[in-house]
C-alpha cells in the first residue's frame, strides 16, 4: 500500500505540489511569527528606553526641587527664628511699658529699645530686598549693635557680587565694611 502511494505521488505532480504547499505555508507563517515577535521586542525595548529617560529626568527634577526647598527652608527658618525672638522681646518690652509697677526710666528705656528694634527690623527687610534686587534668589540679613550678617543663596560668590552686597549694606546702614559679614549658602 505504501508503495502504491509513493508511485501515485511520483506520477501525480499536482498531488506533490499540494502536499508541499501546506509545508511552505507553515514555514512562511513561522517566519512571519518570528518577524512579529522580533518587531514587538524592538518596540518594547524602545518603549523601555523612553520610559527610563523620562523617569531619570523626573527624578533629577525632583532632586533639584528638594535641594531648592531645603535651601528655601533654611532661609525661611532663619527669618522665622529671628522674627520669633524679636516678637518675644517686643512682647516683653510692651509688658514693661504698660506695667504700672515699672519706673518711668524703665518705661522710657523699653520704649527706646522697642523703637530701635523696629528700625533694625525695617532696615533688615530693606537690605534683603535691595540685595534680592541685584539678582540673588534669597537673602537673610541680621543686624547686631556693631555687625551686619548677610547670608546669600549662592554657593560661589565672586568679588563683584561681594562688592555689590558690601556697597548696599555700608551705604544703607553706615556700618564699616570690616563689620559686614557675608556668608554664601548653596
Amino acid at each position: 500500500m505504501k508503495k502504491i502511494k509513493k508511485d501515485q505521488q511520483a506520477t501525480n505532480p499536482e498531488a506533490n505540489a499540494q502536499a508541499t504547499q501546506p509545508k511552505e505555508k507553515k514555514a512562511r507563517n513561522s517566519q512571519r511569527a518570528k518577524i512579529i515577535v522580533i518587531c514587538s521586542m524592538v518596540v518594547l525595548l524602545v518603549a523601555a528606553a523612553y520610559l527610563n529617560v523620562l523617569l531619570s529626568n523626573r527624578q533629577s527634577k525632583t532632586t533639584l526641587q528638594k535641594q531648592d526647598t531645603a535651601t528655601v527652608t533654611v532661609f525661611g527658618a532663619m527669618k522665622s527664628d529671628r522674627d520669633a525672638v524679636r516678637q518675644q522681646t517686643l512682647t516683653y518690652l510692651d509688658s514693661i511699658i504698660v506695667s504700672e509697677s515699672s519706673s518711668e526710666d524703665a518705661r522710657k528705656a523699653a520704649e527706646a529699645k522697642k523703637m530701635s528694634m523696629i528700625e533694625t527690623s525695617n532696615e533688615e527687610v530693606i537690605l534683603e530686598n535691595l540685595i534680592k534686587a541685584r539678582g540673588f534668589s534669597d537673602v537673610c540679613v541680621t543686624m547686631g549693635q556693631e555687625n551686619v550678617n548677610v547670608m546669600v543663596q549662592d554657593s560661589d560668590l565672586d568679588s563683584k557680587e561681594v562688592a555689590q552686597i558690601l556697597y548696599i549694606v555700608t551705604e544703607e546702614t553706615g556700618v564699616a565694611a570690616t563689620n559686614v559679614i557675608i556668608v554664601p549658602k548653596s
